[in-house]
């Protein structure tokens, strides 16, 4: 700043030494002895546009200064902020640490107070619990029957859990016709199989076509048969083969609806994609052995289920369908199966075993 006032007052002074230098001219023409072409009037006017010149770019100057200071005066104020910030944030941080310390701290002098020795009597008493639990186990192992000879457990749908708030994903699930993730959740969710069992029908009207996602559903139903080294089929097999079926029994209660038209559903081009589907499976029901199955058969289920569902029941012959009707006698589904197939709707009992042919009433 005292270099731009001292400029400034040099500047004032010009027009004092321009005085001096015309008083200093005219003296100087009345001593010359030739005559000079250059005029004082052109050099008068030479000197006032150079200072007006030096004035013009000494404001010019002058301003940047005042923006250049106010540039500054905003940065230093910024900096001054983010170093706030900086600090503020270095203290919570340490302030969070310290919490994490603490509760470490506490949690390690609990544990150490409830840590104890282990007894040699305690070691004794769980190595005879270890020896019950492998003498258990084997026995288990010993009478082991096989999972198609014994009654569905899922038959009963109980739900010992918590129920999960599942209608979101459902909803999901049928929207963007991913069977494939449908079939997962329920894997995964087994438990609650009741509760969603319940949501699936109002779900089911999410799916552009509820017809054609249950067929999808159906796409591997056979396709990992296949049993395990022990004899027994896969566990994740039987469980989307119960889904399966459970997705045709929704829809069929989804089309009961007085508000829905069953043909604009079950098209004839669903129709004849649930034949074929159909025409798929009907030689693998041949290999079934009805007297192991106890009326219990998951596969003669899913087939009559199928049939009854897409209303392709005609496609069969009487006779046929009377002959998969024994295997799923003990099906909590029985009845309701014969009355959709076009069956009494009350089921006789069976004179024999479980498992043998039993009469069936004429159908409707």
């Amino acid at each position: 700043m005292e270099d731009t006032r001292a400029v400034s007052t040099l500047m004032d002074s010009t027009s004092s030494k321009i005085l001096q230098l015309q008083k200093a001219f005219a003296e100087l023409e009345r001593h010359r002895a030739v005559t000079l072409n250059l005029k004082w009037k052109e050099l008068e006017e030479h000197f006032h546009g150079l200072e007006k010149s030096l004035k013009r770019r000494f404001h010019e100057l002058e301003d940047q200064e005042k923006v250049l200071d106010t540039k500054v005066m905003k940065a230093r104020e910024m900096l001054e902020k983010r170093e706030a910030a900086v600090v503020a944030k270095e203290e919570a941080s340490l302030e969070r640490l310290q919490k994490k310390r603490d509760a470490a701290a506490l949690a390690i002098s609990t544990s150490l107070k409830k840590h104890r020795k282990v007894t040699p009597a305690d070691l004794s008493c769980w190595e005879d619990q270890v020896r019950v639990a492998r003498v258990e186990e084997k026995i288990a192992d010993d009478v082991t029957t096989p999972e198609s000879c014994v009654e569905d457990p899922e038959d009963s749908y109980e739900d010992d859990s918590e129920e999960v708030n599942s209608t979101p994903l459902l909803d999901k699930f049928f929207k963007d016709m991913d069977s494939e993730g449908l079939h997962k959740f329920i894997s995964d969710n087994r438990k609650n199989l009741a509760t969603i069992r319940e949501e699936i029908p109002r779900a089911l009207r999410a799916a552009p076509n509820p017809a054609s996602f249950v067929l999808r559903s159906l796409a591997d139903f056979y396709s990992t048969d296949r049993p395990k080294f022990d004899g027994k089929k896969d566990s994740d097999l039987l469980g989307l083969r119960r889904t399966s079926i459970m997705l045709m029994e929704c829809l069929s209660i989804l089309l009961m609806d007085s508000d829905l038209c069953i043909s604009d559903i079950i098209t004839d081009e669903i129709k004849l994609q649930a034949k074929v589907i159909a025409e798929e499976w009907k030689p693998k029901l041949d290999a079934l052995d009805t007297g192991c199955s106890s009326g219990n058969s998951l596969e003669a289920h899913a087939f009559l289920q199928l049939l009854a569902t897409f209303g392709i029941t005609s496609a069969y012959e009487e006779e046929f369908i009377s002959q998969l009707i024994p295997m799923v006698s003990r099906r909590r589904q029985a009845a309701d199966l014969c009355r959709s197939l076009g069956f009494s709707a009350k089921m006789p009992v069976s004179t024999g075993a479980p498992g043998k042919k039993f009469g069936i009433l004429g159908r409707r």
